[in-house]
């Protein structure tokens, strides 16, 4: 099925758009048209997926609640378009414009049902909400930006970088350094020289230690937004090559693809994080690492991560 993500503006659109909404959030509930709308319409964002003939798939909404949060709301797939994985891709494309707005936490109140959903997308459960047409609702939140001055964030990545050169030897060498981060999205970058392959291409192996060095960083940054302390260890990792990385070796990670709290690490629980990295060519991304990170509590035996 051809589908398109678009931001709903025509007559027809939103046509589509509301009776998506009322079709699945309240026509079952006995709810009288109109209902799936409320005073915010005009000052939210919008988001819809459409297939080719202009039939609505999926849709959401997003607003502001005050200058650092932001809620998402009216989550709906059509019946016929589940298990695609469209919902997730209006979800992501909600929290991007969150982002851009300058939100540094997304609420949202969700169904029973689907706090599976929105734990895979890294959600964590806030506090249980009123029931909606007798359905149980559960407050869920995810931190999208770190709350900080960009002097503490810099601060934060000299002594990453410092920690990396002293515990990595081979981080070193691959020249392996923070070219940025914003509170959300890290980049790395390393130099191609001491890591080139006699294709002249980054070597394989430094790609996958780049892009493991790199989520491991933002796992360690969380920690250190959370005031919290723990080992890091790898448990698992995946790595897509798509193109050899010819000069401009990049990497980079986003709050956004993090799945996974670290919260439990406060009462000394073992907690698991995963992530997606982008490795890039300068803009272009040449692999995709996928990796699943065990923090241990300092007490514990880092062979227990298996």
């Amino acid at each position: 099925m051809k589908w398109q993500l678009i931001a709903p503006h025509t007559e027809a659109q939103w046509q589509a758009y509301y009776q998506l909404r009322y079709q699945v959030l309240r026509a079952p509930w006995l709810q009288p048209p109109g209902s799936e709308r409320d005073e915010l319409e005009d000052v939210a964002v919008h988001r819809m997926i459409q297939s080719d003939s202009g039939e609505a798939l999926a849709v959401g909404r997003l607003h502001l609640l005050d200058e650092s949060t932001a809620q998402v709301r009216y989550m709906a797939v059509s019946e016929q378009a589940r298990g695609q994985g469209l919902g997730q891709r209006v979800l992501q494309a909600l929290e991007q414009q969150a982002l851009a707005l300058g939100a540094k936490r997304l609420i949202l109140n969700a169904r029973d049902s689907a706090t599976g959903f929105y734990q895979q997308a890294g959600y964590q459960y806030g506090a249980m909400q009123a029931a909606l047409f007798g359905i149980p609702h559960q407050q869920m939140w995810k931190q999208i930006c770190f709350d900080r001055d960009s002097s503490i964030l810099q601060a934060w990545c000299r002594q990453l970088v410092a920690l990396w050169h002293q515990t990595i030897p081979l981080s070193a060498f691959m020249q392996l350094d923070i070219e940025k981060f914003d509170g959300s999205t890290l980049y790395c970058q390393a130099a191609l020289a001491p890591n080139q392959n006699l294709h002249h291409t980054m070597f394989a192996g430094s790609i996958y230690a780049m892009a493991t060095l790199t989520g491991w960083g933002l796992v360690h940054l969380q920690l250190q937004e959370l005031g919290l302390d723990g080992d890091i260890v790898l448990a698992d990792g995946r790595i897509r090559y798509l193109a050899p990385l010819k000069s401009q070796p990049r990497a980079r990670v986003s709050l956004l693809q993090v799945r996974g709290s670290l919260q439990g690490l406060a009462q000394g629980k073992k907690v698991r994080q995963s992530l997606s990295v982008e490795l890039l060519d300068g803009e272009q991304v040449v692999a995709e690492f996928e990796g699943r990170f065990v923090v241990l509590p300092k007490a514990a035996e880092v062979s227990d991560a298996g």
